[in-house]
């Protein structure tokens, strides 16, 4: 299957792309949605499959549109995988459904798919994951070691425009306490200086790293002693979980419903509920070297690589309007097999493994 995404950035040319490639499918990114380039790239490539992600520079309502006029005039399904839910599905993913007007619309919150299809558009549940190309282990490097290190944007916006969002929760739990305590933490992504408000402490300018490129976090991931791992939501866990521990990293996060349903606490994740707990947690595994290893060893061997071959089976036994099937052997999955559930299946096999 030759499947072209339509994309223009970094984070969202990883992973799934990588997996379908995986999987012997042909797969190129179209760059900024410019209708003459679009045109001649579907022209030349002559793709099965379109395959929108995310929310970004192209998912404005004209060039929305302009996808929409291409794909039924070329006759090609147009997929939409949204991965703001549930946050920003009133304000964003729903006008953009009603703009775009996919064929089939995945999503990372398994409770939005009910509301895409009052309106008639077929939807499924599809969590984050990762890919191996990208997240793997690596000796620890010099240049990003650290005790503590959090990989992440700030968005100090979302958070004063969503006050009850809990991702404030997140913060509260586990970098305020600890930044009060004076321990220090490397800080790598955007607007951290602009946090003071949030966490009660303005961050020492030499901790702020400022942004890495999303292909290098995995070295950060290996070579801090503790990851911090924000969490947006009770109920679901964010895609750098995934990255973290696929990259073998040490990951302290919230103890929330959605990270105990994908994870063992103590076996492949350590998790806090309070402040206090966050920095009695953090005083015992910096002191101890061997603890910190056997985590990482056991999340090692546990962690199945997502996103599996049988979340893809699901993609495509959904995705009637294909005509196409990656799925070959005949095994029937239900709609509700997820990436959460992976852990008490029997791994694929290595090479149909995909993250």
């Amino acid at each position: 299957m030759r499947i072209l995404f339509l994309e223009r950035g970094k984070l969202w040319s990883y992973g799934l792309p990588d997996g379908f490639r995986d999987l012997g499918h042909t797969v190129r990114m179209s760059g900024p949605v410019i209708q003459n380039k679009l045109e001649k790239q579907i022209n030349s490539f002559r793709p099965d499959l379109l395959i929108s992600v995310g929310w970004g520079l192209d998912h404005t309502k004209p060039k929305l549109k302009l996808v929409r006029k291409l794909a039924t005039r070329y006759k090609i399904p147009l997929i939409y995988w949204s991965t703001e839910d549930p946050n920003f599905t009133e304000a964003f993913t729903i006008p953009l459904i009603q703009t775009m007007k996919p064929d089939f619309v995945f999503t990372i919150c398994a409770k939005s798919t009910a509301r895409f299809r009052n309106l008639g558009i077929p939807s499924a549940h599809l969590d984050f994951g990762y890919h191996h190309k990208v997240h793997h282990y690596v000796k620890p490097i010099d240049k990003y070691r650290s005790d503590i290190a959090v990989v992440a944007n700030a968005y100090p916006d979302v958070l004063r425009k969503y006050p009850t969002h809990y991702r404030r929760k997140a913060l509260d739990i586990l970098i305020s306490p600890l930044l009060k305590k004076g321990y220090r933490i490397d800080f790598y992504g955007r607007d951290w200086d602009k946090m003071a408000l949030y966490l009660g402490k303005k961050i020492p300018q030499k901790w702020l790293r400022g942004p890495i490129p999303y292909k290098d976090a995995f070295k950060v991931y290996n070579s801090a002693n503790i990851i911090l791992g924000l969490q947006n939501y009770y109920d679901m866990v964010t895609q750098r979980t995934y990255e973290v521990l696929g990259s073998r990293g040490f990951l302290l996060t919230c103890d929330t419903q959605g990270v105990r349903r994908l994870l063992k606490p103590g076996k492949d994740v350590v998790v806090s509920s309070t402040p206090q707990q966050t920095v009695e947690l953090v005083s015992r595994y910096l002191r101890n070297f061997q603890a910190r290893e056997s985590i990482r060893k056991k999340v090692e061997k546990r962690f199945i690589r997502i996103i599996t071959k049988i979340v893809l089976v699901i993609c495509f036994r959904y995705c009637s309007v294909t005509g196409y099937c990656l799925h070959k052997s005949g095994e029937d999955h239900n709609e509700e097999t997820t990436t959460a559930n992976c852990f008490s299946r029997k791994p694929p096999d290595v090479d149909s493994r995909i993250t």
